[in-house]
């Protein structure tokens, strides 16, 4: 019963064997084999459209190249406040785009609206240069509060920002789970909408270490390259990711596992609201769900096996718990079963 994480869990079979298939004979090194060519192919295909990837080997590495390619001088990131790049990357996206700074965003549920946007740049006037000037702007899909924006809410973001000059990154750690749970394609949930740059990840997806930055302008990717090198994320042997990459999406090997992971997060969700000794802290949009439990639940739970985080409400959902309640997330991934579901509620 191991809700910890995605990352918990380990690699697909199809792609440890790729893996496997890949590591013998001879490739040219630093991106330029057949295979990683191949793989690079398979992303515009994808994205219906010639794209610039640079594969990397976290999360955290896209996400901060990404915005540091938006550099400027006292440059200002909007996030929303519980975005990754702003409480769990220890300021690399700083470090990274030497000088900038991250301005957070509060927002329901993992998400800023439109107005929020605006007002957040409107307090950087472009003739006050003590404060820095708007960079960029970056959203996460799915959010760390296991939501999605709709298309319609990707689009309304990205007019804010393209009316302040400013370009759209987003975050995809878990990007097939938004997607999937949206029913869209990933053109219709990037470049349609008006993103710029794409932190597309695989490694929470039943991927060993696979990530890679998509930009949707090719003509834009001349200095990724250097800034990729700098920042020691261009691997010699970068076909092990491109291996990744490419059993992960043969005959959507990667949408299939992204539905089976949220299925297995509604299956947690339809009992919990079942078993009248949980309640849902808000509808979930991937295979991340926040729910509100007794503690006495909590300590049972444990005491059978389950492993789970607590999570830190903010003050509008703290005030609707009792003093005797927790929040906690629970993340299913590609290698939980419906028996670890069952399980779990079983013993709740």
């Amino acid at each position: 019963m191991i809700f910890a994480s995605d990352n918990w869990a380990g690699a697909h079979p199809d792609i440890a064997r790729s893996l496997v298939d890949a590591a013998g004979g001879f490739a040219p090194a630093y991106g330029t084999s057949d295979l990683d060519k191949r793989v690079e192919k398979t992303f515009s295909e994808i994205f219906e459209r010639d794209v610039a990837v640079f594969f990397v080997g976290t999360g955290t590495a896209a996400n901060s190249l990404a915005l540091a390619s938006f550099n400027r001088p006292g440059g200002q990131v909007f996030c929303h406040r519980e975005a990754h790049v702003n409480v769990d990357e220890c300021n690399a996206p700083e470090f990274f785009a030497t000088g900038s700074k991250l301005a957070p965003i509060d927002g329901p549920a993992g998400k800023f609206s439109p107005e929020a946007l605006a007002a957040a740049i409107g307090r950087f006037p472009p003739d006050f240069v003590h404060g820095g000037q708007p960079m960029a702007v970056t959203i996460t899909q799915a959010t760390e509060a296991g939501t999605a924006y709709t298309l319609d809410e990707i689009a309304a973001l990205s007019a804010v920002a393209k009316e302040a000059g400013l370009p759209l990154h987003m975050d995809g750690a878990r990007f097939a789970n938004a997607l999937v749970h949206l029913g869209a394609t990933p053109a219709d949930m990037t470049w349609k909408r008006g993103v710029d740059i794409l932190s597309f990840g695989g490694t929470k997806n039943g991927c060993w270490c696979a990530e890679a930055l998509v930009l949707f302008d090719p003509s834009k990717a001349r200095q990724m390259h250097y800034l990729r090198k700098r920042s020691a994320q261009l691997f010699s042997k970068s076909r092990f990711i491109a291996a990744q990459f490419d059993a992960y999406f043969r005959d959507g090997l990667w949408l299939d596992l992204a539905r089976h992971s949220n299925a297995m997060a509604s299956r947690l969700a339809e009992g919990f609201a079942a078993s009248g000794k949980a309640r849902l802290a808000w509808p979930t949009g991937s295979n991340e769900l926040f729910a509100i439990l007794p503690d006495a639940a909590l300590k049972a739970l444990r005491e059978k096996g389950a492993t789970f985080y607590d999570w830190h409400p903010g003050p509008d959902l703290q005030a609707t718990m009792q003093d005797d309640e927790t929040l906690i997330r629970l993340v299913t991934s590609f290698a939980t079963t419906q028996a670890d579901v069952d399980a779990f509620l079983s013993a709740l």
